[in-house]
């Protein structure tokens, strides 16, 4: 009986495809999180593969997440994007949730740029606005690393001290600076979702420390970290939570939201990937 395959060998097939596909070895990984996939049009495309194309790879589920794998350039810099990604609540299991990081490490990504829409809990700050991501907080309830670890993807206990590289933050902020957009900079918390959270849960997470909550990105930032990559995350607020100013969410605008704070983060990772060393 054919022992299944294991991860890494599932790993090396999928990055396989992807060598096949292009002859640029990027290193520099982007994923455009909700209404975000616009930033996709400051690549120069060599390649676009849709994910059903990659052995293993799960397919979007999600509005304004495309589903494909963009090879190109950003400026002079060969960079590799998940034009969409994929959350818990679609019905995956966090191993499935960031195999695409996986292989973007086996294609030989060292640098990711993770990025997502969220709900506000600062009062101080508005919808619109770019939040850095500092830290993070994991209340999915699961993690991604859980189960049999193979050291040839990472450690079995990876250091979560600094999950959001301190340098990198340095240049986002330096290159925020010198373009003239406002970055805010704070907690992310990671929850399950799909149903947005009530008043009480909004009060919640503000105490235990985050500024701002979504459904996405902790989980891909762990396995990245597992990878040895280094890892920035920059956050667009699309609506505010203020428990005792909440108004009902319309996912509509939510989007709409994201799309017009997308223009900043387009020119802030741009010039950032161009500062990268």
């Amino acid at each position: 009986m054919t022992a299944a395959p294991t991860l890494f060998d599932r790993v090396e097939r999928a990055a396989g495809v992807v060598h096949q596909r292009t002859s640029l070895k990027p290193d520099v990984g982007i994923i455009l999180g909700t209404g975000l996939g616009g930033l996709a049009s400051e690549i120069e495309v060599d390649t676009s593969i849709p994910y059903q194309e990659i052995p293993g790879f799960p397919l979007s589920t999600v509005e304004t997440h495309a589903g494909r794998l963009l090879v190109g350039h950003m400026g002079k810099r060969p960079v590799i994007a998940m034009q969409g990604r994929f959350h818990r609540y679609e019905g995956y299991d966090l191993r499935d949730v960031t195999f695409p990081i996986r292989v973007l490490s086996a294609v030989g990504v060292k640098t990711l740029v993770v990025s997502n829409a969220c709900g506000g809990m600062n009062p101080l700050w508005s919808p619109g606005d770019l939040v850095l991501l500092s830290d993070h907080v994991n209340l999915l309830g699961d993690n991604p690393l859980v189960g049999a670890n193979d050291d040839r993807l990472g450690p079995r206990f990876p250091d979560m001290s600094a999950p959001y590289d301190t340098e990198l933050r340095a240049l986002a902020r330096t290159t925020a600076l010198e373009l003239g957009i406002v970055l805010r900079e704070g907690v992310y918390v990671a929850v399950p979702g799909p149903s947005l959270e009530t008043r009480a849960e909004y009060r919640m997470l503000r105490t235990l420390g985050a500024d701002v909550v979504g459904m996405s990105t902790v989980p891909e930032v762990i396995v990245a970290v597992h990878a040895g990559m280094r890892v920035l995350g920059i956050s667009i607020i699309t609506d505010q939570c203020l428990p005792d100013a909440l108004e009902p969410a319309e996912i509509g605008r939510i989007i709409a939201t994201a799309a017009s704070a997308e223009p900043s983060l387009t020119r802030l990772i741009r010039g950032l990937v161009e500062r990268l060393t």
